[in-house]
């Protein structure tokens, strides 16, 4: 079957969680135990409907304050499809949680109370969606119980969706549903009391989006180790394991590494004990060279360098995610896959406010969660691709030498 990788945001008390309980409830994909949970949990506070927030918000902090404030990754199947939703937080503080939790997803959805209409929390989500290049993105405008189920008051949201969105090049496939979590409305089963709307429910949408297959990215793998191995069974095997960033290899095919630039055949492509003729995006592998060539942890094996950038500066966007704030020249340690080298923050650029990414203003420091355009300078290439070229190889972190605190993520826009 099918994965659909699935990001779910929105500002807190959006009912997120109640949507995520709700649709594995009514798509049979709840265990007896989590049942049960749900009742007794409902019976405990006293609740007139089924409390299905609990199935996410299992952390007992979180059970505390009401507020769900990590990452919850839930993993189910219908009968034909397999999902992972990434429940993402609602606080503003925690816009770095959905950066993490959308950047392996193909589909956002994004909540909207019915009563409040958009947020700041909306065009960030929203924002944050699009620089990520997501495919799909699904607007739920849900506790349409509370408004009475009122067509208007759908119809004006959507109207804000439509003027938020236009302001963006990039546009994915984008639905607005209306929605009751709570009550179950247009979350699997179309509603009766909605017969105004004549779309489909948020899960046939999420069942006819075909995930993204294609391999048509330039190949890029990180050597993580190098084998060498002499016995009985491997005489003089020299091989390069790493895991496949983008792309598609096959024996045949002739290879360059890099920084050095020598090219090399493959000769054998193995997965534990297996040898195989291909191997594509996402596989660990060990390949094996015709030439006994120089290379090591931290290099990078390539078959087409036409978008590679081996420049030490880089124009970025920047999502800064450490409380302690970034000043233009602070010093970090930049790291996409295996690679690493040491940086300089050169220039912040300009600040981008989500509710309106048109208007950039310029800003002396980074505060956390400030989306930014900089310039940074490395120490060495670290052969990055432009993320709008290629998404694997194109994202990088940022980490403080002195903390090691990861502080910010990263998406390569060119060299200077």
């Amino acid at each position: 079957m099918d994965l659909l990788r699935i990001n779910t945001a929105g500002s807190v008390d959006d009912g997120k969680s109640t949507l995520i309980g709700r649709f594995l409830n009514d798509s049979n994909a709840l265990t007896i135990e989590q049942v049960e949970l749900i009742e007794r949990k409902t019976k405990e506070k006293g609740l007139a409907d089924l409390d299905f927030s609990v199935i996410t918000d299992g952390l007992i902090a979180e059970r505390e304050q009401g507020i769900t404030i990590d990452v919850a990754h839930i993993y189910f199947s219908s009968d034909t499809r397999k999902f992972i939703i990434a429940d993402s937080p609602g606080h503003v503080e925690y816009t770095r949680n959905m950066v993490t939790g959308a950047s392996n997803s193909e589909v956002s959805i994004i909540l909207i109370d019915a009563r409040k209409g958009l947020l700041e929390q909306t065009h960030r989500h929203y924002f944050i969606s699009s620089l990520l290049r997501l495919k799909t993105v699904v607007f739920c405008i849900n506790k349409m119980d509370l408004v009475d189920f009122s067509e208007d008051v759908f119809l004006n949201i959507a109207s804000q969706i439509n003027k938020m969105t236009a302001q963006f090049a990039h546009t994915p496939d984008i639905h607005v549903i209306p929605i009751s979590s709570l009550k179950g409305d247009n979350v699997v089963n179309t509603s009766a009391r909605m017969p105004w709307y004549t779309g489909e429910s948020l899960s046939a949408i999420l069942h006819s989006i075909v995930p993204d297959v294609a391999d048509t990215d330039d190949f890029r793998m990180d050597v993580q180790q190098v084998l060498h191995v002499q016995n009985a069974a491997f005489t003089d095997y020299r091989s390069y394991a790493g895991r496949i960033i983008s792309g598609s290899i096959a024996v045949g095919d002739t290879l360059s590494i890099l920084p050095s630039g020598t090219s090399s055949e493959v000769i054998e492509i193995r997965k534990f004990t297996d040898t195989l003729q291909t191997a594509h995006k996402g596989a660990s592998i060990q390949i094996r060279l015709r030439d006994d060539v120089d290379a090591s942890r931290g290099m990078m094996l390539v078959k087409e360098k036409n978008n590679i950038l081996l420049a030490k500066d880089i124009s970025a966007t920047l999502v800064w995610m450490d409380e302690k704030q970034a000043q233009a020249g602070g010093r970090y340690i930049i790291q996409s896959g295996a690679r690493t080298a040491v940086c300089k923050l050169q220039a912040i650029a300009s600040i981008i406010p989500p509710e309106n990414p048109a208007e950039t203003y310029e800003a002396s420091a980074l505060q956390l969660n400030d989306i930014a355009n900089v310039q940074l300078k490395l120490a060495a290439p670290l052969f990055l691709d432009s993320f709008e070229a290629n998404r694997g190889n194109g994202t990088f972190i940022l980490i403080d030498p002195q903390s090691n605190n990861t502080v910010a993520v990263g998406f390569v826009k060119s060299q200077l």
